[in-house]
């Protein structure tokens, strides 16, 4: 299933930020990426979700093509989702988030209710630190900023000890002097560090429907910390998957898909 999401831009707080929209009358669901991700990781969901629900995926600053900017912190991502629901005027609507786009998902559900119909959190923790979580960071600052073609790009990140690139190839462009990341390698490492910390006041602020999903074999989100999640928070469904990891959006789409639309169907 192919989805009809297109590319727009708009400028909010003084900054350009893009985003993708599946269009139509149908019930909107902002979507939020996590780290070194794109707005297009959404266009799968997107397409099984239409025509009843419009998936509007926003690409976060430093990321695929928004601005780049030096504040990377959680407070200026959620900052900017604000003022970009209000700006398109699509609240309240249903806030979906993967990894640390899931975080701002909660935090900004937590500083503007009124923005937020229900939440769907895929692999986003309460908790970002050690000990609870082995590997915060992801220090990519080593990584490639050019190579010839994208199969040596893929080769020389791989190498650095990642299974499969695919995730992060999707952030990968074409330039003059050969191919490389949309996103700014010192910018993602800050973004990282910045998320650390206790974020358990913002998950437990709100009380609004929620959908926690949860990869059995995520690196990221520890079973027993999503099993709290949902135990703490009223009115918080918990939907573990077997067999996948941090990314079960894409270990199992049609799962995923079908998880998502049933709580979007049911509210």
């Amino acid at each position: 299933m192919t989805s009809t999401m297109t590319m727009e831009t708009v400028t909010v707080r003084g900054r350009r930020l893009a985003y993708a929209d599946s269009g139509g009358p149908g019930v909107p669901v902002l979507a939020l990426h996590g780290h070194f991700g794109r707005a297009r990781a959404f266009a799968g969901l997107a397409a099984a979700l239409a025509p009843e629900f419009r998936v509007i995926a926003l690409e976060q600053r430093g990321h695929g093509l928004s601005a780049h900017d030096d504040d990377m912190s959680p407070d200026a991502y959620v900052a900017d989702a604000a003022a970009f629901v209000r700006a398109r005027g699509l609240g309240p609507l249903v806030l979906l988030g993967h990894s640390m786009g899931g975080v701002v998902a909660f935090r900004l559900a937590a500083r503007h209710p009124e923005l937020a119909r229900a939440l769907i959190i895929e692999e986003a923790g309460a908790l970002n630190r050690r000990p609870e979580v082995a590997h915060p960071v992801l220090d990519v600052r080593d990584w490639p900023r050019r190579a010839p073609t994208l199969g040596e790009l893929r080769r020389q990140v791989e190498a650095r000890g990642i299974p499969d690139a695919s995730y992060f190839l999707e952030s990968a462009v074409e330039r003059p002097d050969g191919w490389g990341f949309l996103f700014g390698h010192e910018d993602m490492v800050r973004s990282q560090e910045a998320l650390i910390g206790d974020w358990w006041p913002d998950w437990l602020a709100t009380n609004c429907p929620a959908l926690l999903l949860h990869g059995l074999d995520s690196f990221v989100l520890p079973t027993s910390m999503a099993r709290e999640m949902a135990e703490r928070r009223p009115a918080t469904t918990l939907r573990e998957f077997p067999g996948c990891g941090h990314w079960l959006h894409g270990d199992d789409p049609a799962g995923f898909a079908t998880a998502v639309r049933e709580f979007l169907t049911a509210l």
